[in-house]
């Protein structure tokens, strides 16, 4: 349960899905887009997540693609996860740049950006049976999908 030292392909991989979107994001912000507002305890959760998530899911080996078995389909999850995020991330590349469809929810899941890489790496560690990366996707979930819903109810007060 504590998992085995070791890189992980699988680690690197999500990895990728999840910064690749998020640079262009970064030059692509929604133009009603402040962060200045943002709890700074959230912040922190969201910090520490990320750096632990990171950590975890590269340096343990334990993410590997193993023969199927049941225990196949919490990796399979993890990935169709990713999969949506990917495809929430082209809807917002395609769309207006705004807060609005930046925060909106994508099939039923609310503030997708946030939501659907927590729960993969969440069920990745449970594939993985990797109680670090849980605890770390608990963290970064804490701070991030906290701060996604803020700016979300920031822009239904406007609305």
């Amino acid at each position: 349960m504590l998992g085995h030292l070791g890189f992980s392909y699988v680690g690197l991989i999500y990895l990728l899905m999840l910064w690749i979107p998020n640079t262009i994001w970064s030059k692509n912000k929604p133009i009603d887009y402040n962060s200045s507002q943002e709890n700074k305890i959230l912040l922190l959760f969201e910090r520490v997540g990320q750096v632990c998530c990171t950590c975890s899911i590269l340096f343990f080996s334990d993410f590997i693609i193993v023969p199927f078995s049941a225990w196949s389909w919490w990796l399979i999850t993890s990935f169709f996860l990713m999969i949506l995020y990917e495809i929430s991330w082209i809807r917002y590349f395609v769309n207006e740049h705004t807060e609005e469809y930046f925060y909106r929810s994508f099939c039923g899941i609310p503030v997708p950006g946030a939501s659907l890489p927590v729960l993969a790496f969440l069920l990745l560690g449970i594939y993985g049976k990797v109680i670090w990366l849980i605890a770390s996707a608990i963290i970064i979930g804490i701070g991030h999908i906290g701060i996604h819903l803020q700016h979300l109810k920031a822009i239904k007060q406007v609305i």
